[in-house]
């Protein structure tokens, strides 16, 4: 049972993995501004995702505790890149960019939680 759940958990996160690095540079490719908007909409998509995951699995009884490991825990795990946004993070207040570094913070933990409660509500 516990190799299953980690092979569960692996294949979720290299598919997650993967998906943030083409969904970020297509993103990043999009705009040459330094604001860092490919991580914010890649760990905003992350948090509506597992609200909606999270919904289907405790409201709607609709996913089973190994699709909640390959989705929730995998996946979610490997596409959302919340070490990638304190580095970000930190680049941004080396440059002495401290507006764009509040923005970024404020805008990734704001709409971030409003798109984990809203995926979670869209289940209702």
């Amino acid at each position: 049972m516990l190799w299953k759940n980690i092979l569960l958990v692996a294949l979720g996160g290299s598919l997650g993995s993967v998906a943030r690095y083409l969904s970020h540079k297509y993103i990043s490719s999009l705009s040459s501004h330094p604001f860092p908007t490919g991580t914010l909409l890649v760990n905003i998509i992350g948090c509506l995702l597992i609200g909606l995951f999270y919904g289907l699995s405790v409201k709607q009884n609709y996913l089973t505790p190994e699709f909640r490991l390959l989705l929730m825990t995998g996946f979610c795990g490997g596409f959302t890149t919340f070490s990638a946004f304190t580095l970000e993070g930190m680049n941004l207040l080396q440059q002495q960019r401290v507006f764009l570094f509040l923005l970024y913070f404020a805008a990734s933990v704001i709409i971030g939680l409003a798109a984990t409660f809203f995926g979670y509500w869209i289940t209702k």
